[in-house]
């Protein structure tokens, strides 16, 4: 399960899509950019392989559930 997920906008202009978010993951810490498509940008090391799916898939959850309301 993710936990303290934070996220803010990359540019000053809310109205242009972009989020810097952060979380940890298995007491690991996590930053990436979610782009306007959906595309999460890895800032730090990524989830491994197994659990890679299944983390972008909560963050995009989130991303809906925080962002797109």
């Amino acid at each position: 399960m993710i936990q303290h997920f934070q996220f803010k906008p990359l540019f000053e202009n809310n109205l242009l899509p972009g989020w810097a978010i952060s979380f940890y993951y298995k007491q690991q810490q996590y930053k990436a950019e979610y782009k306007k498509d959906g595309k999460i940008v890895w800032l730090s090391a990524k989830p491994s392989s197994e659990e890679q799916e299944k983390v972008e898939k909560m963050i995009h959850e989130l991303m809906l559930f925080h962002v797109y309301d």
